[in-house]
């Protein structure tokens, strides 16, 4: 068997390594402070945090391939090729699911490190076995190595960004990913060699180099575009991070924020409505609001109310003032809460009036709610 001659373009090699690197901060970034979301937003970035790391896989797999240059003319396989891309999302998909709708402990921490480890390794084999007129010779050495690699640097990004989400973290855990997708890549590549395959051994359309170099430079915009965009929201401190001397507007004389919060009146107040009278509760003397259809009843510590408010309106206004989302239907004050019952992998919130019922608290909301509560 005569194996071919293969040479690497440097410049493709370190954009590759720049790509994975960048998929990794925005994904991680993309995915923080999620607890504080409603469960449908935090899907939709469960979902392009997906997009970005697998995808960051994919492409960083693929330009380190465009810069691969044997002695014969070689092409890909476009439905294999395709179907690398769509299995490493999935893969990771399914991890970052597990991060955010499962109680976070150390072994979903690290089962979550080798689901994408193995999505790492599923998306370069099966992206290699799209090459068409030559072949990869793999060695047992180098395919054990990869998945050490694999596996080992997913672990560690995972515990390291997930650990304590801080900035700092992030950044540490977006080089551990990069780490594992550009080091696995060529820790595999090292231990592969290539023959000439005299005939095509077609499963979908084939495509060329210039077709590959197209789809990677497409993709490659959408992740650095959302780099961009993550890196002005990880840079810029947001409205509640800055001290009032710093917000526009305001004098540099003005008090700490702690002491305008005890001078400042209370906003928000809940419009309820009881025979034609509508009345205007302090959330203060709110135990918990339930969402009923497109409505909502508000409980005090002696009635119910009706309010207009759906529960998305609720959430938006009340969480501002401290409430906490407990399930998709209730939004609980903490500090009604009497004591907190764990049941297996939810729970229940009960209050300091007796003829209260309790409040349910769900899976993907258990989390955030001890968080909150200081348990």
């Amino acid at each position: 068997m005569e194996f071919l001659d293969v040479s690497h373009s440097t410049a493709l090699v370190a954009a590759s390594i720049v790509i994975a690197l960048v998929a990794g901060f925005t994904g991680l970034t993309l995915s923080k402070d999620l607890s504080k979301q409603t469960v449908l937003r935090r899907k939709g970035s469960v979902a392009l945090s997906a997009f970005a790391l697998g995808g960051g896989i994919w492409s960083m797999h693929f330009v380190a391939m465009l810069g691969i240059q044997m002695p014969i003319l070689f092409y890909y396989d476009a439905a294999i090729t395709l179907a690398s891309a769509l299995l490493a999302i999935l893969i990771v998909g399914t991890a970052l699911l597990l991060l955010h709708f499962r109680e976070r402990t150390p072994v979903t921490l690290t089962a979550a490190g080798v689901l994408v480890g193995l999505g790492i390794l599923a998306m370069h084999y099966i992206g290699m076995a799209g090459l068409q007129l030559c072949r990869a010779v793999y060695t047992p050495a180098g395919i054990a190595v990869a998945v050490v690699a694999a596996i080992g640097f997913s672990v560690a990004a995972f515990w390291v960004a997930y650990g304590r989400r801080t900035n700092r973290s992030i950044l540490l855990g977006t080089l551990c990913f990069g780490f594992a997708v550009s080091g696995v890549h060529f820790v595999a590549i090292a231990g592969t060699r290539f023959v000439a395959v005299p005939t095509l051994n077609e499963f979908g359309p084939v495509m060329s180099n210039e077709t590959l170099a197209m789809g990677v430079i497409i993709s490659t915009f959408v992740i650095f575009g959302s780099f961009l965009w993550m890196g002005v929201t990880f840079l810029i401190p947001t409205a509640a991070m800055l001290l009032p001397q710093d917000l526009p507007g305001v004098p540099t004389n003005a008090p700490p924020a702690a002491e305008a919060a005890k001078t400042a009146p209370l906003a928000v107040r809940i419009p309820c409505e009881r025979n034609g009278v509508t009345h205007l509760i302090d959330p203060a003397e709110v135990a918990f609001v339930r969402a009923e259809g497109h409505y909502t009843n508000v409980y005090t510590g002696d009635a119910k109310h009706f309010c207009a408010w759906s529960i998305t309106e609720a959430v938006k206004r009340l969480t501002a003032v401290g409430f906490i989302q407990t399930h998709r239907s209730y939004l609980v004050n903490p500090t009604q809460i009497k004591h907190f019952e764990r049941l297996k992998d939810n729970g229940v919130c009960h209050f300091a009036a007796a003829d209260l019922p309790a409040a349910p608290v769900s899976r993907s909301y258990l989390k955030p709610v001890r968080d909150a509560l200081g348990l």
